[in-house]
């Protein structure tokens, strides 16, 4: 046997008073390891570009975001869903620029000197999510973060992946995979 890994029979010798003593500090090992995983979880830090639509805050986690550009000269394009407000050439590329108000079911509103175009890239994929303004970028700890219950959203349009609370304020988090569909159906 190696160092202090002796073991002490029960005084009974039965197998179940064995097997208890092995179970208990199977509990207990198991016990702290997810005392440790919660405490892990709590320090975690979600980083996040917060921007408006509307009255709404939302954010995107920012290792998806490229860039951030004024919205101009976005070129409509014949044909494509009504959520794509058009294309735009980033040097030499064609984005598609995601109207983040009609996918959302939002009432449109003219543009203004605020409105941003948030490119992102997703599974290699570059797109840009028209938005009302862009807020700020910070960090929030993964303990305010909760998930929006199930009665507040359908389940075709499930694209939050959960809702942090800051400050008094409530940011939107949303899922990048779900909430830029192109199409009906086809994910990016």
């Amino acid at each position: 046997m190696q160092g202090n890994d002796t073991k002490t029979l029960p005084s009974s010798g039965l197998a179940e008073d064995i097997l208890a003593q092995y179970m208990d500090k199977a509990q207990r090992s198991l016990d702290s390891d997810l005392v440790v995983a919660a405490a892990q979880q709590e320090d975690l830090l979600h980083h996040l570009v917060t921007f408006r639509l509307g009255r709404e805050e939302y954010g995107v986690d920012i290792s998806s975001v490229q860039e951030i550009i004024r919205a101009t000269d976005i070129t409509q394009v014949p044909g494509a869903p009504s959520h794509v407000r058009g294309v735009i050439n980033l040097r030499g590329k064609i984005i598609p620029v995601v109207d983040l108000r009609t996918r959302f079911g939002m009432a449109e509103v003219e543009d203004s000197e605020e409105q941003r175009i948030i490119v992102i890239d997703i599974r290699n994929k570059r797109l840009g999510m028209l938005v009302d303004g862009v807020s700020q970028v910070l960090k929030l700890s993964a303990s305010v973060i909760e998930e929006i219950p199930e009665e507040a959203i359908s389940v075709d349009q499930n694209y939050i992946k959960g809702v942090g609370k800051l400050d008094g304020r409530l940011i939107i988090i949303l899922d990048l995979n779900r909430s830029l569909l192109l199409t009906d159906g086809a994910a990016i």
